[in-house]
């Protein structure tokens, strides 16, 4: 969640760096308001009574069991990117159960507020190559919990890069050799000031060819008007809704030139 890899090009700190690497290595050797504001820091409290069977909860650090593996995640309650959100959780999940339709391996993806790094981490156990993102001050602990769960264990190691929604992505990420087969984001729209530069961002990086997966549960009125603009943009559909949770996971890509032309038409015709 944002808020306000192998170590690649122009390395800042071990694991983390200013510009992730365009191009996929080679596979390793191993196979292996304030109201809404206060609500969500309740939330995350509350997350210690998480309804999930296979998540073990200790203060500061969580443990998970995904792809036959144990994961041990570091939380802090300083900010909302450093903790373990619903949203991440499903689509870990998700994941897990849907190999067959969702096929990660030797798949470049890329995730957006990673946060604490759990779905990076999965992805990077079904054998994708990650480039985990998020605000600067939240990458050291991601950093670290990427590095602590796969080393050793995946077919690629992860990168782990900051990335800032809608401020100098064409020029960090220049489209013409950044290229995802997927793009994921769990838990990234709730209540804060840059939802637009968010969908912004999910449309630069969801091109032709890319599929993007987002988790999230469903939270404020806000929520729901995001929805329905991601809607406006994107192919989407509902993949799975989980009540007890309110977390919803979306599939989308990107709309075709003729269907941008075709509903051009349309509108002109209704104006």
């Amino acid at each position: 969640m944002e808020i306000e890899g192998s170590p690649g090009l122009n390395m800042q700190k071990k694991g983390i760096v200013k510009q992730p690497d365009p191009v996929k290595p080679p596979p390793n050797n191993t196979e292996e308001e304030d109201m809404d504001c206060k609500d969500m820091q309740k939330e995350a409290l509350n997350r210690r009574n998480a309804w999930e069977p296979t998540v073990f909860y200790s203060l500061g650090n969580e443990t998970f069991f995904f792809t036959g593996q144990e994961i041990n995640i570091r939380e802090s309650l300083d900010s909302f990117g450093a903790v373990i959100w619903p949203g991440a959780v499903a689509l870990c999940q998700y994941l897990e159960k849907n190999r067959e339709q969702v096929d990660l391996l030797d798949k470049a993806v890329l995730e957006l507020g990673a946060g604490t790094g759990l779905v990076s981490i999965v992805a990077s156990l079904l054998g994708a190559w990650v480039t985990a993102t998020d605000l600067p001050d939240v990458l050291s602990n991601l950093n670290f919990n990427l590095s602590r769960n796969t080393r050793g264990r995946c077919r690629y190691t992860p990168q782990v890069a900051a990335l800032v929604w809608g401020q100098d992505v064409k020029r960090d990420f220049p489209n013409s050799i950044y290229n995802y087969d997927y793009v994921f984001c769990a838990d990234v729209v709730y209540h804060h000031n840059f939802l637009e530069d968010l969908l912004i961002t999910m449309q630069y990086f969801c091109k032709p060819g890319t599929t993007l997966l987002w988790a999230n549960k469903v939270r404020f009125q806000s929520d729901l008007r995001f929805i329905e603009n991601f809607k406006n943009v994107f192919n989407v559909t509902l993949l799975e809704e989980i009540p007890q949770e309110e977390v919803r996971i979306y599939q989308a890509t990107a709309r075709t030139s003729a269907q941008m032309r075709e509903e051009k038409r349309e509108n002109q015709q209704h104006v």
